[in-house]
């Protein structure tokens, strides 16, 4: 937290609610047994499911940033979050996209 303000000079509680919020996806695809091949189903995610996917995929994103320690590299990754750059935002994105490129299996819910 002391880090995030210090490179952003702003309350790190505001930064981290942006970061979250950001990443946070509207819509989830879950996989699904269809006819014997396995469909991408996109789900409406609930608030509290995306907020942990969102955690979740900015975890991930801090693992795989090369650095020294976990501090510096969770602090980098909720600053870019905030600023709509990121790994965790470009997860988010891409969820997005496969949910709509595979809205015709919606009915399979």
């Amino acid at each position: 937290m002391r880090r995030t303000q210090e490179k952003t000079g702003l309350n790190p509680l505001v930064v981290l609610r942006q970061a979250v919020q950001g990443a946070t996806p509207d819509v989830a695809v879950k996989s699904r047994r269809v006819g014997g091949s396995t469909q991408q189903v996109p789900t409406e995610a609930t608030s509290a499911q995306g907020k942990a996917l969102a955690i979740r995929w900015l975890l991930d994103a801090s693992r795989k940033r090369s650095g020294k320690s976990m501090v510096l590299k969770l602090s980098n990754e909720i600053i870019d979050a905030a600023k709509g750059t990121g790994d965790a935002i470009r997860k988010r994105e891409e969820t997005h996209r496969m949910a709509e490129a595979n809205r015709a299996f919606a009915h399979f819910r």
